[in-house]
């Protein structure tokens, strides 16, 4: 079993005891091929919560101070992600994304670029941008109830319908702003429908 495996199996059942945790609608993933994933991020345990909602390996760019940690950093590339230099503009967390998705794998991605506790960070164009380069599908998510973690709490992950965003010649910045608006509309759709 790999590490990706094990984890997988730990934080599901972690999850489930402590969180009722549930998932609805993960057959709206693609099983195979490219397909990004795109949600919301209010605490630091959404990357894992929602990974275990993701019926296939989820690979995430994750900021490249954590590869530093003591016992974290040695562990993250064997849970599939892979660094970001957000004060470099993550051209090469880009590069090895469309990589991924090229590859027909599954890639993770906040669309607010971090944690959004506050509810004001805007949507950046990466995960547009990647779907817009890549072809690849993106899947809206929501990961509802890690605002406040409490036991015993629920926590709900529910996938939207994949969306494609197209890009040709006449394609513009704007293009791509319109996109990333209309993934995050999907996300906050999510949301609501679990409140």
């Amino acid at each position: 079993m790999s590490v990706y495996a094990a984890a997988k199996f730990a934080v599901t059942a972690i999850a489930t005891a402590l969180f009722r945790y549930r998932v609805i609608g993960a057959e709206k993933v693609p099983r195979d091929g490219g397909v990004i994933i795109a949600a919301n991020h209010i605490s630091n345990f959404d990357p894992p919560l929602l990974g275990i909602g993701v019926p296939r390996p989820v690979s995430y760019m994750a900021k490249k101070e954590l590869f530093a940690l003591p016992v974290l950093g040695p562990l993250l590339p064997h849970l599939n992600a892979f660094p970001v230099d957000r004060q470099a503009g993550g051209t090469a967390a880009l590069r090895a994304s469309l990589r991924m998705l090229k590859e027909g794998r599954c890639v993770g991605i906040f669309p607010e670029g971090g944690r959004n506790v506050s509810g004001t960070n805007e949507e950046k164009a990466g995960a547009a941008f990647l779907a817009a380069a890549s072809g690849a599908p993106v899947v809206p998510a929501a990961i509802v109830g890690t605002r406040s973690l409490r036991p015993f709490r629920r926590i709900t992950v529910v996938f939207g319908d994949p969306l494609r965003i197209e890009r040709n010649r006449k394609s513009d910045e704007g293009d791509l702003e319109k996109g990333a608006a209309e993934i995050m509309s999907r996300i906050r759709a999510l949301e609501g429908s679990i409140r």
